[in-house]
């Protein structure tokens, strides 16, 4: 019998470190699991007087076009059998590879650098602390202020986008990042977690928030640098204004003494990933912003102490303190202004003067993201996931239509599409008997983990009205108070859903499932078929089709494309791809499309006794399935932010460094500048040195 790779040994039961679940998500690990809603595995409630088959005849069949135009049936199988022709090894770089992913796979690892394959090259594109903004000083970290770091790329970037200039401007390209959280022990020389300073919490105000940076191109490679203090150079931080449009806009339950219209909101918290839009602008997901806010088991109101405990409000003191320097953080003195956060921010780049707004009509809850696609007549539809142990996935599908073109007509009727339409919450059904899924992972008799879903609506937004479709919640509440509308309708629980990608090719919607250790603990909800691991470590990855191709329908099959760990663990799957010829994989977490339609997926937690990375892996044809790493980041990173290019690779490494016991006297990494410099999150853009596309 084969060896196992490692586990790595963590008291939280990650591969995180104690210090990242601590300033990243307020140990939300360790805390009561925010969903304690009742509502059962759709999947174990249903009858089971249909067989397979004939299951598989009622509408939940669905087609959708695959890259080469034909039709294959998801809820049928589609994927390869164990018996698929092998390919060559990840480790070989043949052109036996799924086009895209003809490289030589990066080993498992633990090296302090950005590991990438042969023949490949990188660079830092910026650093945290780079001056972005005019009149921005250098980065001296003995010397930090907030007004410097409000000039300066923010800390921790995770989401990436990349936009076009154009006019004359092709080698140059628009960067906008996320910058979700600070690490002040990695941050301030002598921080004391217990007594933080003013000037301390000021300057991780300024280093939150969101980054716009001119990149400039190098026509021989892939190489990516900052042109600092371009004129659409931004800094949008913890302070900066932000609108809040849509329904729940004004409402009472977003009105605080310093807002009593309940439509302006200082800043945006914890964004994760988010999405780029047909139409041109960026959407930035806030995550974990219940960290922020403090003492909400002092809040005496029944109904509001219920809503802050569903969303994992900090019950006393939070972690950074920022309640003893602004009462917006205090639950008791401010009990709404938590509910002003914990939306999807959709920010203009192309125009540095422009308020970026919180779009309450897609909901609030932990987004991970927001990745949009078009209808067939031009709505666009936004899936999200709550990043949270047993909560659920969404989307959000518009009722206005797209207008094309660069007008100020067009540009002005597009900044509305996210405020009118229906918000949805998925439930799954599986098509195997409940007592197939043991916790351990094994493939039901069917030899797939598959089934068919319903688009569940809560709320409509309207000029007309708004109308909730939830029983004894307004169309206010749903949208405010998203995750217990969820409760009542029974949506179904899943094991952490973060990203959520629609293919630009084939249609299909890609769920990603980071893990669930608490999955079949006592009291808590065991093994279903989208979530067949009992104290799931590893995560998995479900791929969904819409009945008809319709993004806008309300009904969908799915069937889990990847479950995640090392491939030598029976519970592993690859889209029934050979598991001898993939890589190692745990914890996945963002995700994007290359230009040959293959997914590559970031990690976060890796398990497996390696760093985290980024892999690519085929999604159609006769090499579904295969996996290969790319990548690897440094000691104590997660890799953030993917975006492939034709003839480059961009990640976020976020949070070097971050070991237990790290701080600035006591580097664990010394990524990216070396030893005697301070560790520093950075973008880091990889080509090929021969000038080819990647992977081909």
């Amino acid at each position: 019998m084969r060896k196992l790779l490692p586990i790595i040994g963590n008291p939280h039961g990650s591969g995180r470190s104690a210090l990242t679940c601590r300033y990243r998500c307020g140990d939300a690990c360790f805390h009561e699991v925010p969903n304690t809603s009742d509502n059962e595995y759709v999947g174990d409630v249903m009858a089971r007087a249909y067989s397979r088959r004939s299951m598989l005849r009622s509408a939940a069949v669905v087609t959708v076009a695959t890259a080469a135009g034909t039709a294959v049936a998801l809820g049928a199988g589609g994927g390869q059998s164990a018996e698929a022709t092998p390919t060559a090894d990840p480790q070989a770089g043949s052109g036996e590879a799924a086009r895209g992913l003809r490289f030589k796979a990066v080993a498992p690892n633990t090296d302090d650098r950005v590991t990438v394959p042969e023949g490949h090259d990188q660079n830092v594109v910026i650093r945290w602390g780079d001056p972005i903004v005019k009149g921005a000083p250098g980065f001296n970290p003995d010397k930090q202020t907030a007004a410097a770091q409000a000039g300066q790329f923010g800390y921790n970037n995770d989401f990436l986008s990349l936009l076009p200039l154009g006019g004359g401007y092709e080698r140059r390209q628009l960067l906008v990042a996320n910058h979700e959280y600070t690490d002040e022990n990695l941050m301030f020389k002598g921080y004391d977690p217990a007594n933080p300073t003013r000037e301390q919490v000021e300057i991780a105000w300024a280093a939150h928030g969101l980054g716009v940076v001119v990149v400039q191109e190098d026509h021989r490679s892939g190489k990516l640098t900052a042109v600092n203090r371009h004129q659409l150079n931004r800094r949008l931080t913890a302070t900066s204004e932000f609108r809040l449009t849509g329904p729940a806009a004004g409402s009472p339950l977003l009105k605080t003494s310093a807002d009593p219209t309940g439509t302006k909101v200082l800043g945006t918290l914890n964004n994760c990933s988010g999405g780029t839009t047909p139409w041109g602008t960026t959407l930035h997901g806030e995550e974990n912003f219940n960290q922020y806010f403090a003492n909400a088991a002092q809040v005496t109101d029944p109904a509001e102490a219920a809503r802050l405990k569903r969303y994992g409000v900090s019950a006393g003191a939070t972690e950074r303190k920022w309640e003893r320097f602004d009462k917006r953080f205090d639950c008791v003195q401010e009990p709404n202004e938590s509910h002003r956060f914990g939306w999807v921010v959709e920010l203009d780049p192309y125009d540095p003067g422009s308020v970026p707004r919180k779009r309450t009509a897609l909901g609030r809850f932990k987004h991970e993201g927001a990745q949009p696609r078009l209808t067939e007549d031009g709505r666009p539809v936004v899936y999200m996931g709550d990043d949270e142990r047993f909560d659920y996935f969404y989307k959000f599908v518009s009722s206005k239509q797209m207008k094309k073109g660069d007008s100020r007509a067009a540009k002005e009727h597009n900044l509305t599409l996210l405020d009118e339409g229906t918000l949805y919450v998925a439930k799954l059904s599986g098509d195997s008997p409940a007592e197939e899924f043991d916790g351990s992972g094994k493939l039901p008799a069917d030899a797939q983990f598959d089934g068919s879903g319903v688009w569940t609506k809560l709320a409509t937004a309207s000029p007309s009205g708004n109308v909730s479709h939830v029983p004894g919640m307004s169309a206010e509440e749903v949208f405010v108070f998203t995750r217990q509308a969820g409760d009542k309708v029974g949506a179904t629980k899943m094991d952490r859903p973060e990203d959520i990608e629609p293919s630009p090719r084939t249609g299909r919607v890609y769920v990603v499932l980071t893990n669930n250790a608490d999955r079949g603990k006592p009291g808590k909800e065991g093994a279903t078929e989208p979530n067949p691991r009992n104290l799931n470590k590893h995560g998995q990855i479900l791929e969904l089709a819409e009945n008809f191709d319709d993004p806008a329908g309300d009904g969908f099959a799915w069937r889990l494309f990847l479950v995640a760990g090392d491939p030598k663990d029976p519970s592993t799957f690859f889209a029934g791809f050979p598991k001898d010829k993939v890589s190692p994989i745990s914890c996945p977490d963002n995700v994007t499309f290359d230009p040959h339609g293959n997914l590559w997926i970031a990690t976060d937690g890796n398990q497996l006794g390696s760093h985290d990375g980024l892999f690519g892996v085929a999604t159609a044809g006769e090499r579904r399935g295969e996996l290969k790493q790319f990548l690897t980041v440094p000691r104590g990173a997660e890799t953030c932010g993917p975006l492939v290019q034709d003839k480059r690779v961009l990640v976020a490494v976020q949070h070097p460094g971050e070991i237990d016991g790290a701080s600035v006297e006591k580097p664990q990494s010394v990524w990216p500048d070396g030893p005697g410099k301070i560790v520093r999150p950075a973008v880091v853009s990889v080509w090929r040195k021969d000038g080819k596309n990647i992977g081909v």
